[in-house]
């Protein structure tokens, strides 16, 4: 029996996605979203953003042939496949940009989960290759609380519940940048709590590390430790943390035994990580096709320089339009 190439075996991941499933990602992701989500190109990117999710997270596992996309290189498959968002290809690099420097100003929030002993945090690691660790949060949603941000954010990315335990006048909050940045202090969780993030490829380790061997900063939001580990959104918490623990740290009940640990535990791990995002010679010329188009605005895109409330720097946002399209698509399915 003569045995199978590793060609053969192993799909090579490098067909785009079809119009087919493009068009059922914007239906099921921008068309069918409630009205008030579509009245900023803000908004619609990032519900293109849940789009790349579901198409990275499920419909890859099914076509093993689809190539792994950036968020930049889906969304402007998807401008192009959505007859709503195709008079604005022209200026997709403006979009792109806009929304990158909007997303970085949307606050965060979050938790900083205490060991019994006090001395361990849990801390996640990201799934791309080269991710750093962080504290589990994420950013809030339109109208959430913050607490009700964080119970949310810390549930899918570790598995566990913190809203019985949550003080909302227990937390640390600091800006890096243009972000705010909250996260709670859940102190006392035990050591062999049972963790496992519920997002798919968000994730690759949930580990227990030593508040004293995390490095701490002021306001840079990177980092690196003794050890070589890299940390996003750690070291400008961990002065302020340490300040918390001494106040509020309850006697030790464990006789010391939390001490003579190592200096990180291991509680979960994925069995495997995706690499990171390539970009291909087909994606890389169909998004040259798409910038290389004529940059004159067709239907919709009506130039404007000083529409109130909007960063874009060369036309105006007419959702009216857009909306109005996306009523005609849904009519004729």
């Amino acid at each position: 029996m003569s045995g199978i190439s590793r060609s053969q075996s192993v799909p090579t991941r490098n067909a785009l996605p079809p119009r087919e499933l493009l068009d059922d990602l914007c239906s099921r992701f921008v068309l069918n979203c409630p009205k008030e989500d579509l009245q900023s190109f803000e908004r619609i990117l990032f519900l293109i953003e849940c789009a790349h999710w579901f198409y990275e997270d499920n419909a890859m596992e099914q076509n093993p042939s689809l190539k792994s996309l950036s968020l930049r290189e889906f969304t402007s498959l998807m401008f192009q496949s959505c007859a709503a968002l195709r008079p604005y290809i022209a200026h997709i690099d403006d979009i792109y940009k806009d929304f990158t420097s909007y997303k970085v100003r949307v606050p965060v929030t979050g938790a900083i989960i205490l060991d019994e002993s006090y001395e361990r945090c849990l801390l996640v690691k990201g799934w791309k290759a080269g991710a750093s660790w962080s504290f589990p949060r994420g950013k809030k949603a339109k109208d959430e609380e913050d607490h009700m941000c964080a119970i949310r954010e810390v549930l899918e990315e570790t598995g566990f519940d913190i809203s019985k335990l949550l003080n909302v006048d227990h937390n640390i909050e600091v800006t890096v940048g243009q972000q705010r940045v909250r996260l709670y202090i859940i102190g006392g969780v035990k050591e062999d709590t049972v963790f496992a993030p519920q997002t798919k490829k968000e994730i690759s380790e949930i580990t227990w590390h030593r508040v004293d061997d995390l490095p701490p900063t002021n306001f840079e939001a990177s980092s690196r430790g003794p050890n070589g580990m890299k940390y996003f959104m750690v070291g400008p918490f961990i002065r302020p943390l340490k300040a918390w623990i001494q106040e509020n740290c309850p006697p030790l009940t464990t006789n010391g035994e939390a001490s003579v640990k190592g200096s990180s535990t291991c509680v979960w791990k994925a069995k495997s990580s995706s690499p990171s995002s390539g970009s291909g010679s087909g994606i890389n010329s169909l998004i040259e096709n798409i910038h290389s188009m004529e940059s004159h605005p067709s239907k919709g895109a009506v130039l404007s320089d000083d529409f109130p409330g909007k960063s874009f720097r060369n036309f105006r946002f007419d959702s009216k339009y857009i909306l109005q399209l996306i009523d005609d698509t849904i009519s004729s399915q």
